[in-house]
């Protein structure tokens, strides 16, 4: 199969997928949009929204549809590194025996993941980058496909954590669920309390994910927008030449390499969903906001003028 027929056959996957996803979710359509895309990156998403938005069932919903090995993990403030990664124990030949964790997975929810300390999130940073992990000076691979979807409720509330920078940046995307309109909310009252057990198809194999992560890397790029995607990402460091008196006066620090990758790899996908064989910067701009805002770091003087990250990526559009 050519890489334009895979496109299109991804296409239509696409759609079978939401479909699906949506006999379970109403609306919070660019939530699900956002995720998907990262699950063709091959990225890790961030979900962010207060209690009771569907945060957790959207990604059960979603590690059902893929039809790959779902673990939950969830995150509290007793919860130790050895009970994500695994641990070693005597076995009875008093042989060292390891037990692996819930990360040997293919999808992760990491529920509530600034309920826990920052001892016990680092716990996540190798897995995340390096899609290994190291115990007891033991290297071990985790399973392909591998992502995290972690959920977290607003920063402000009591009795969380706020994730380290080093951590949010290993995430491609930071999405925020809102609530649903009045709409949804008759739909979401009236299909949650009888008693239909919706049954949901597996769409993508294990193989095609990987196989269509493969083709989104494939997708040939114009230098142009390459340009306009790593230049974006320099406006928002405050000490760059680029960047514009809002970043100066609002800005402690933009974000960081990692973030051009993001923007060129989500903009292909983005692209190739939209039936583009190559994306343009219209798709650099539809993912920026999702990409960029868990990666700068605003200053009081933000805070104090209600100068939100939205307000900063946008003003840089």
């Amino acid at each position: 199969m050519s890489d334009v027929e895979a496109i299109k056959k991804l296409i239509q996957n696409h759609q079978l997928l939401k479909e699906e996803i949506g006999k379970i979710i109403i609306g919070q359509h660019e939530a699900v949009d956002h995720v998907l895309l990262s699950v063709l990156c091959g990225g890790h998403s961030l979900l962010i929204g207060v209690p009771g938005l569907a945060k957790t069932l959207l990604v059960h919903t979603i590690a059902q549809t893929l039809g790959l090995d779902f673990k939950r993990i969830q995150f509290t403030p007793d919860l130790m590194p050895s009970d994500i990664l695994g641990s070693e124990i005597l076995d009875e030949n008093r042989h060292f025996k390891f037990i692996k964790g819930p990360i040997f997975s293919n999808i992760i929810l990491a529920d509530e993941i600034n309920r826990t300390p920052p001892k016990t999130q680092a716990a996540l940073l190798e897995a995340m980058q390096e899609k290994s992990v190291t115990i007891a000076g033991h290297h071990y691979n985790l399973a392909t496909p591998f992502f995290v979807l972690a959920t977290q409720n607003p920063i402000e509330q009591e009795g969380t954590y706020p994730l380290p920078e080093a951590q949010l940046d290993r995430f491609m995307f930071s999405i925020y669920l809102d609530y649903p309109s009045f709409e949804e909310e008759v739909i979401v009252a009236k299909n949650t309390t009888n008693d239909s057990d919706i049954k949901l198809k597996n769409i993508f194999s294990t193989q095609e994910i990987i196989n269509y992560q493969h083709l989104i890397r494939r997708i040939p790029i114009a230098d142009n927008v390459i340009e306009y995607a790593v230049n974006l990402v320099s406006k928002t460091r405050p000490e760059s030449a680029k960047a514009t008196e809002m970043v100066k006066n609002y800005i402690d620090w933009g974000a960081g390499p990692r973030a051009s990758q993001n923007l060129v790899l989500a903009a292909k996908a983005h692209g190739a969903l939209k039936g583009k064989y190559s994306p343009d910067i219209e798709d650099i701009q539809a993912v920026a906001l999702g990409i960029l805002r868990h990666r700068i770091v605003k200053n009081y003087k933000a805070e104090a003028e209600g100068i939100s990250d939205k307000d900063i990526i946008n003003s840089l559009l």
